[in-house]
């Protein structure tokens, strides 16, 4: 308090000594032109600034998109005008008089009210709106009322201890505002790197996962990297702190360490990627709709999703139905009475199913085969190629049992149901 009561009273007699001098009022004087004149120059050039600025609606290019980014800073125009102007003021001034800080501390309220306009009118909602408005502002009002560099000192004289660690109040201060601002650039370029990388058609889909990862750590590492040198924590500390994580993994994190190795394998060989349909060896099966870097997660065709450790991959047989859209085999069963002439049956059914939209020719056509001769009736299978897969058999199978339903119907083939001969002995006559 009794600090604050010695700044403002010295406030007070710097306010006072300037209404009875005749140099301080000329700088007041050169502050209300230099203000006039900037809002007169601003009010011409913004007109012409947004004909040029401004790009076509359709246009998407960098040049346009850069150009769309600098009008947003149009509002800053007349306090950086009225700043330029009175720093020209300023140099005169001390020229002629040999003071100025009237002036210069007109200088310091237009480049305050420059910061303002960029709080309230540019900055977009979120961390950055917060940081310009709960710290570039007070720190921009304590540079126009010239006490930022004794605040400053004050701060770097406060220590905080944390363990053996210590800081200083204006270096934990700055920390917090460089790792917050370097974390919210890190998740904006991660963001632009994976979209660009999204839109890569020619890649294939495991080398875009692999290297959206890849760019993910590398832009999250270097921004680590540099907050610790911000901080001027010793780097040296950092490699004690990961040979103590290694250990740690090598412990207590196996699985963890396999599935994150797995996943890289898996993005690095490409044979299994997001949109396969796949069937592990313990029954787990479906499309493969998301790789992390711990796990894929497998979508059934009834909407349900497995989680599915990448270790399984590796380590376990995997059937892969779809393989970048491949062609996959099925076969139906049927059977007919034993009256049948067999011979015709091939031929009835292999047309049916050819005329089905779906059946491919390539890389073979329907081909039905004699599979047993069974109690009641002989037994056959159609096999079939579709471009696809069938959920369960219902996806195609119902179709070609349809098809060699109706053809053997029109054949006049009779399909057998079981038949049981009953003999009585000793019968009472």
């Amino acid at each position: 308090m009794d600090r604050l009561q010695l700044w403002l009273q010295e406030a007070v007699d710097i306010a006072l000594g300037w209404l009875s001098s005749p140099p301080a009022l000329m700088q007041f004087g050169l502050l209300i032109a230099a203000y006039i004149l900037a809002t007169l120059l601003s009010r011409r050039l913004t007109p012409a600034l947004e004909r040029t600025l401004t790009p076509k609606a359709e246009a998407t290019h960098p040049i346009a998109r850069l150009r769309r980014f600098a009008l947003q800073f149009l509002p800053l125009l007349l306090p950086l005008l009225a700043y330029a102007l009175t720093a020209v003021g300023e140099g005169l001034t001390r020229a002629t008089f040999g003071t100025g800080e009237v002036i210069a501390f007109g200088k310091r309220v237009f480049l305050f009210l420059a910061a303002l306009e960029l709080v309230r009118r540019i900055l977009p909602p979120g961390l950055l709106k917060f940081m310009g408005r709960y710290i570039l502002l007070p720190v921009m009002a304590l540079n126009a009322l010239g006490v930022l560099d004794e605040v400053t000192a004050w701060l770097d004289a406060a220590q905080v201890n944390l363990g053996e660690i210590r800081f200083t109040a204006l270096g934990l201060i700055r920390g917090v505002i460089a790792g917050a601002l370097l974390f919210w650039l890190g998740s904006w370029s991660n963001r632009q790197s994976s979209g660009y990388i999204k839109a890569q058609a020619d890649l294939r889909p495991a080398t875009r996962e692999l290297a959206i990862k890849a760019s993910e750590v590398a832009i999250f590492g270097a921004a680590f990297l540099l907050l610790m040198s911000i901080m001027g924590i010793d780097l040296t500390a950092v490699a004690v702190l990961s040979g103590a994580l290694g250990v740690g993994i090598g412990l207590g994190l196996q699985q963890i360490a396999a599935n994150f190795v797995s996943g890289i394998i898996l993005l690095l060989e490409g044979q299994t990627t997001v949109g396969d349909y796949v069937e592990l060896d313990g029954g787990e099966k479906g499309t493969i709709v998301k790789m992390t870097a711990r796990a894929c997660v497998l979508e059934t065709f009834d909407g349900k999703w497995i989680v599915v450790p990448n270790e399984h991959f590796i380590t376990s047989r995997v059937v892969n139905y779809s393989d970048q859209g491949s062609a996959n085999r099925y076969e139906a069963l049927f059977s007919v009475s034993y009256e049948t002439d067999i011979n015709i049956v091939p031929d009835i059914i292999e047309r049916a199913v050819s005329q089905l939209p779906f059946v491919l020719q390539q890389p073979d056509g329907p081909d039905c085969e004699l599979r047993g001769f069974g109690e009641s009736s002989v037994d056959f299978a159609v096999e079939y190629w579709v471009s696809g897969i069938d959920d369960g058999k219902n996806k195609y199978g119902s179709a070609v049992l349809f098809a060699i339903w109706n053809a053997l119907k029109e054949a006049g083939i009779q399909m057998p149901y079981p038949h049981r001969v009953v003999e009585l002995r000793n019968a009472a006559t």
